[in-house]
């Protein structure tokens, strides 16, 4: 897929557990660790304004477009 999720480099940057992360935007660890390993099909923008509150970040940060189809 051409959309890269840089959530863990956020939350590594932010020093934040996805737990505490899970606790913050209230979402299961599943669908969160779904959306961290880049294996979500969508995310809705509520979602994203969550995790862009509780990381004090833009969008932008956490997701990235790539021509290079092998990352």
């Amino acid at each position: 897929m051409a959309i890269i999720v840089n959530l863990d480099v956020m939350m590594a940057k932010r020093k934040i557990s996805l737990n505490e992360l899970s606790e913050r935007v209230d979402l299961t660890l599943s669908n969160l660790s779904i959306l961290k390993t880049g294996k979500a099909k969508a995310i809705r923008f509520s979602t994203l304004d969550a995790i862009c509150k509780a990381l004090d970040c833009q969008p932008g940060d956490i997701l990235e477009y790539s021509n290079d189809i092998e990352k």
